[in-house]
């Protein structure tokens, strides 16, 4: 069965793509698939499934791969497969990953002449220009050769033999992307709730819900529960094909979650919610409709990704707030205070949609100033206690 699929190129022409199934390599185990694009109309694409489905059905079809393949072809079928296999945010990652950095080194290559040279030297290049991302892209190099291997492009992966260079740890402490209790009462200060009540309400859902920023620009006021004093959360907002956004559900399925929200959040979200409908209102627009956001633009839609880092980033130049802290930040901080307010960490494992308590624990546990000052006058007092 052939399968057509559309695609832009980076100038934005309009090509076709085809691909059909050739049934199990028996040496592998593994789905064979033949792929064709660059076709330029969807009548040319219709009759090239045809033909390869008519070549499949009668064995015409060369099932042994070609030895002469690029990089770029093997990585064509091997994305091809990949994105059944992961959400379309992943998958647009993914891509944008292989343009920039894997497909302008390995692309033109043959793929069966790639050299356990040719990839240390890219690794190498890569290790150069960034900390961390370089593994990423070294690992999906790995995968595609992997790949090409089961498919009997060539024998064995010669990017499994290199080594994988590391940063060293930069001296000094590494700033904390947390505020404390008293930094965010700094921060809400800064807020004129009268003027700027949207851009409060905003900050005060991110600070006492602990979720993060896709999930709070995905909230409608049906999963805000007033009479209970909850928000549901069960999707989020996020980046697709071409960067555009989409709304996806959320990352884990631990993730869908019911928050329980403390009741001045409640009464905020419930004075905001007043405030959207006369707003809107004024704009033309019905905020009593099914699906309404909490947190709209002026066009009743959902705000730029961007929007509540540039509105934070304003907040704090401004105000000359410091330590800086990114939007995430505001999911450390709640997660830490509470963990300081003595919330079992179970509680915080449900609250903030994590599978595994343990990445709680690691990542999270910031302690104060004045508790680590306790601790170790404990400590003191302890040891000076005379023994009988």
């Amino acid at each position: 069965m052939a399968s057509i699929s559309k695609y832009e190129t980076k100038s934005g022409k309009v090509l076709y793509r085809v691909q059909v199934y050739m049934g199990v390599n028996p040496k592998t185990g593994r789905k064979q698939y033949k792929v064709k694009r660059g076709i330029d109309s969807p009548k040319k694409a219709t009759l090239v499934a045809a033909r390869l489905e008519l070549a499949v059905n009668n064995g015409d079809l060369q099932a042994e791969p070609s030895k002469n393949v690029t990089f770029r072809e093997v990585y064509e079928e091997w994305y091809s497969v990949y994105i059944d296999t992961v959400r379309e945010s992943t998958w647009a990652r993914t891509a944008g990953m292989f343009d920039n950095h894997i497909l302008p080194v390995f692309g033109k290559m043959r793929i069966a002449k790639i050299t356990r040279r040719d990839v240390q030297e890219a690794v190498k290049k890569w290790f150069d220009e960034t900390t961390a991302n370089y593994r990423r892209w070294y690992n999906y190099v790995v995968a595609v050769i992997d790949y090409a291997v089961e498919m009997e492009y060539m024998k064995d992966n010669p990017a499994k033999g290199i080594k994988l260079p590391r940063h060293d740890d930069l001296a000094g402490d590494k700033d904390e992307n947390f505020w404390t209790r008293e930094q965010l009462t700094k921060f809400f200060s800064c807020i004129d709730k009268r003027d700027d009540f949207d851009i409060f309400i905003m900050f005060r859902v991110l600070a006492y819900s602990a979720c993060r920023r896709g999930e709070l620009l995905a909230l409608e006021w049906d999963d805000v529960n007033f009479k209970d004093g909850s928000i549901r959360i069960n999707k989020t907002v996020t980046q697709g094909e071409r960067g555009k956004q989409i709304i996806q559900s959320t990352k884990t399925a631990a993730g869908k979650r019911t928050v329980p929200i403390d009741a001045e959040t409640m009464a905020y979200l419930k004075e905001w919610r007043h405030v959207q409908q006369r707003r809107m209102l004024v704009l033309g627009y019905n905020t009593l409709q099914p699906h309404q956001l909490v947190f709209a633009n002026t066009k009743n839609g959902y705000h730029c990704l961007n929007t509540p880092g540039k509105r934070l980033r304003k907040i704090m130049d401004d105000n000359k707030l410091e330590p800086r802290i990114s939007i995430h930040g505001f999911r450390h901080s709640a997660i830490s205070n509470m963990l300081i307010a003595g919330v079992p960490i179970t509680a915080v494992q449900r609250i903030v949609g994590h599978s595994d308590p343990t990445v709680i624990l690691q990542t999270y546990a910031h302690v104060s100033e004045k508790e680590e000052r306790a601790a170790t006058n404990a400590l003191a007092d302890y040891m000076a206690q005379k023994t009988i």
